[in-house]
């Protein structure tokens, strides 16, 4: 029979032990509660501080859990809730947009695409569900890091490639972008990352008005904007639909 790992199983110990009782514990609280030595809970925590899954207070030098467990807690949010409360909308989107619909959350340093509505006409298309999207280029992946500061970070920390001559890869110059798309509320990408392509999205949020994931609607160029500008009634089509499955996810009014 295989050995559990003694240092995984306190970690553990340590989660379910901060998850429960007061906000915070000192780390003597912590070491006294599990029956450990200071210095090996110390190097514990510190471990899961590294990782984002406990944070410790300046002042006060207790601990609680980080917002990166609470990222990976929201994970069946994302993926299954998420898509289940989106499959009507979605739906409404493609049909009176005349475009395809992506429903995108963030997942290892990008986007990955979990529900994909095809444009309603005869055109061959390929289902895109599991596919990857930079985070610096598309429409999702820009929205995702205007709202979710995890998404901010790694699309900061991630190699910003250009993939078109439109492509905004400069720290400043996409900071500015991520400060408009939270000013209008959507992101566009007009050929930012494949030739002849636009995308529109806006975020999605959950009760606690925290970004679970995006909604854009993807086509040619010439369909989604006029005259060189995105088409207005399109983005409202976009910002309705994110707002339908944020009322839907308890998000209340936008």
């Amino acid at each position: 029979m295989a050995r559990n790992i003694q240092s995984l199983e306190r970690a553990a110990a340590m989660l379910r032990l901060l998850a429960g009782g007061e906000r915070r514990l000192g780390l003597s609280d912590i070491a006294s509660s599990l029956g450990l030595a200071k210095g090996t809970a110390h190097g514990i925590l510190r471990t899961l501080q590294q990782e984002g899954f406990v944070e410790q207070d300046d002042a006060s030098g207790r601990y609680q859990l980080g917002a990166e467990l609470l990222r990976l807690g929201t994970t069946y949010l994302d993926v299954h809730e998420l898509r289940a409360r989106a499959l009507v909308w979605t739906d409404d989107l493609a049909r009176s947009s005349g475009e395809s619909v992506h429903l995108g959350v963030l997942h290892q340093q990008g986007v990955l695409v979990v529900h994909h509505v095809f444009r309603p006409d005869d055109s061959r298309q390929v289902l895109e569900i599991g596919a990857m999207q930079p985070l610096h280029s598309t429409a999702l992946g820009k929205v995702l890091s205007a709202y979710d500061p995890v998404a901010h970070s790694e699309a900061l920390e991630a190699d910003r490639k250009p993939f078109t001559d439109r492509t905004v890869c400069e720290p400043e110059a996409f900071e500015q972008l991520l400060d408009i798309t939270r000013a209008r509320g959507y992101a566009a990408d007009v050929e930012e990352t494949w030739e002849g392509v636009a995308s529109i999205a806006a975020p999605i949020h959950d009760r606690r008005r925290m970004p679970v994931g995006a909604v854009d609607i993807t086509g040619a160029v010439e369909r989604i904007c006029r005259d060189g500008e995105l088409r207005p009634e399109l983005i409202a089509a976009v910002r309705d639909c994110a707002r339908a499955v944020s009322r839907d996810l308890g998000a209340g009014r936008f």
